[in-house]
């Protein structure tokens, strides 16, 4: 069981990290499985794959749990309406990738998830993030807070999340992208995207623990734990150097890092 555990720690050292920064999970994961692989069935790992997320997305939840939380007794009437208003634009920003990802989340699944279209999305959004980033260098961002986000570039920033269903694109990485070019500043966009992961990891990861079923092995049930555990703590150290990173750099940094990261997938996978 040892060895399994320490599989779970690394596993949820890359899920934590790459979660957040725009330089897709999945792209990572492909990789790393070839390199770490759980000794577990392939319908646990299915599962773990997906609900290790969650403990990424309770990082987000207790940064900032003040935020989003309405009821906060320390805030006004003014601030808890303004809240409710930041879980309404999320609750319509989600909607357009929970349409399309359950209609056809099966199909792209089954499709789409291989090397070749990991690698190709890869370095395509590492291209888009260079070139928007030098077009939009000497441009002032409109979208400077939530109050400003308007419910129709919400509901816009959702349909760029409907990309991340394409592996290898990155969720954060299409919804940054997305209101980068709608005119929010990094910071927003960084902070809407971390929310409207919320629903989305918490439905999906149900979703996969309803299939599972709940009969856990003691093993699986630990090894589960400490993947998710790993993923949530190595998050909020991830979330925390994100935000600090943008409010002095672009993410012209990830944008390379992402064609090169492209490219060994490439190699590695076809010289293989």
């Amino acid at each position: 069981m040892t060895i399994e555990i320490i599989k779970a720690i690394l596993l949820g050292i890359v899920e934590g990290i790459t979660e957040w920064l725009p330089i897709s999970s999945t792209g990572h994961m492909i990789l790393v499985e070839e390199f770490i692989q759980l000794n577990m069935s392939e319908a646990f790992k299915e599962m773990f794959f997906v609900v290790i997320q969650l403990g990424a997305i309770l990082a987000v939840a207790l940064l900032y749990f003040n935020k989003l939380n309405p009821f906060s007794s320390t805030k006004t009437e003014q601030e808890k309406i303004n809240t409710f208003n930041i879980w309404f634009k999320v609750l319509i920003g989600v909607i357009p990738a929970g349409v399309i990802g359950v209609v056809f989340g099966d199909w792209l699944n089954d499709n789409l998830y291989n090397y070749q279209t990991v690698a190709i999305t890869l370095i395509l959004y590492g291209v888009l993030f260079i070139i928007i980033e030098n077009r939009n260098r000497s441009k002032v961002s409109k979208i400077v807070d939530f109050d400003t986000l308007s419910f129709k570039t919400a509901f816009l920033i959702g349909c760029f999340q409907v990309l991340s269903l394409v592996p290898g694109t990155s969720r954060s990485g299409a919804t940054i992208l997305g209101g980068i070019i709608l005119g929010t500043s990094r910071s927003i966009a960084a902070e809407f995207s971390f929310f409207l992961s919320i629903p989305v990891m918490f439905g999906a990861s149900l979703l996969k623990i309803v299939k599972f079923g709940f009969n856990f092995t003691n093993t699986e049930f630990i090894v589960l734990v400490t993947g998710m555990l790993t993923a949530f703590l190595v998050s909020i150290i991830a979330i925390q150097f994100l935000l600090k990173y943008i409010k002095n750099h672009d993410f012209k940094v990830f944008g390379w890092y992402r064609i090169v990261l492209g490219a060994i997938v490439l190699l590695y996978f076809g010289f293989k």
